[in-house]
């Protein structure tokens, strides 16, 4: 069954849009690990657009469950995962003028450079995840890379149109995500999913994470953060098929 991992960058958002000290994604993640998320990420951008680096030292003392910091394959990035030590470090593509993740890191494309950061981070104890799309030749990089596990990106499903697009693009999920696993790697998804189309991704009974942040935070300015999570959480748990049928 998969697991609710919250990304509070948002939190940090609306707060930078001021700067100043509120909300606190800090305090964001609190509420998220009581109403039932098994962890949080937080993407550290070069940019500092959102998270910043006191957000990420503070949620490494508080977090009880898993700490899961999405990082760009950068010197900078390295060191600061290095010396705050995540439970999991999420390479994922970035650019500066993107207004979020555009597509999954090419690790077909940049082995040789990928797999020094991979080797680093293994050597701290930090679990490596990849941030992919999910086609074949991405999914046999990351296992030869040596990732812990492969975050399938699920930007083409959330941004379908059409019934048929989105049948579409969940046999592609789902290809990708049995090929992950038929590998031995540790299957998550995320990017765009909501209230309105996470159930037929957390019904794929292979994914063990589900990365939600955007659509938990934009239902908390009305509800709460405590009962966005629970919604969502609650969401991910009853979805029909998580064994083996996928919803129409």
């Amino acid at each position: 069954m998969a697991h609710l991992c919250v990304n509070v960058d948002h939190v940090a958002t609306v707060r930078q849009a001021r700067r100043t000290v509120e909300p606190d994604p800090v305090w964001a993640a609190v509420q998220s690990e009581l109403a039932g998320a098994i962890g949080i990420t937080v993407h550290l951008r070069e940019d500092r657009r959102h998270i910043q680096d006191r957000d990420v030292r503070l949620l490494r003392e508080t977090v009880r469950g898993k700490l899961n910091l999405e990082m760009a394959a950068v010197d900078e990035m390295l060191q600061f995962a290095l010396e705050v030590k995540p439970d999991q470090a999420s390479l994922v593509p970035e650019r500066r003028e993107e207004v979020t993740t555009e597509g999954g890191l090419d690790a077909a494309g940049q082995e040789a450079r990928i797999k020094p950061y991979i080797s680093r981070l293994h050597e701290a104890g930090i679990q490596v995840s990849l941030f992919i799309d999910p086609h074949p030749d991405q999914i046999d990089s990351a296992k030869r890379l040596g990732a812990d596990f492969v975050e399938i990106n699920t930007a083409a499903y959330s941004e379908a149109k059409t019934p048929a697009e989105s049948a579409q693009e969940i046999e592609t999920i789902l290809t990708g995500v049995r090929r992950a696993a038929d590998q031995g790697l540790g299957v998550h998804a995320g990017h765009g999913l909501t209230y309105v189309n996470v159930t037929r991704v957390a019904a794929v009974p292979e994914i063990v994470e589900l990365n939600i942040g955007h659509s938990i935070v934009s239902r908390s300015i009305f509800c709460g953060m405590e009962v966005a999570v629970r919604d969502m959480v609650a969401l991910i748990e009853n979805a029909p098929g998580k064994f083996g049928k996928i919803p129409e």
